[in-house]
């Protein structure tokens, strides 16, 4: 269980290591791109897709040593467990998102998101 103030330290110490995660999405999606075409990619080949793949796999891995969950890659979506007023909640940290500012009920999903007040 996170604390808010917990959540947003992680988000902020952690933030190398997800911007890392957005440049090696974008690489992977670009270079998968190549090469589907049949064309050529100053990114690489076969090989760097799997280097891309590992490197991608080692992050997702190391948020979730720290029991964040990750939701999705694209956008990058991570929830922290908590509890506000007394409800199982997840914090939410969303791309783009300068620190943690949302927060919804665990069996409402994304969708029942609120801001933190």
């Amino acid at each position: 269980m996170f604390t808010l103030a917990q959540a947003r330290y992680l988000v902020a110490t952690l933030h190398p290591r997800i911007d890392e995660l957005i440049g090696i999405r974008a690489d992977l999606a670009e270079l998968r791109a190549d090469l589907a075409s049949g064309g050529m990619s100053a990114l690489g080949g076969r090989a760097e897709v799997k280097a891309l793949e590992a490197r991608l796999h080692g992050v997702l891995e190391e948020l979730n040593s720290h029991d964040i969950q990750v939701k999705g890659i694209a956008p990058v979506l991570l929830d922290f467990p908590g509890e506000h007023e007394g409800r199982a909640v997840l914090w939410c940290w969303l791309e783009g998102d300068p620190d943690v500012r949302w927060y919804h009920r665990v069996e409402c999903g994304f969708a029942g998101r609120r801001p933190i007040r």
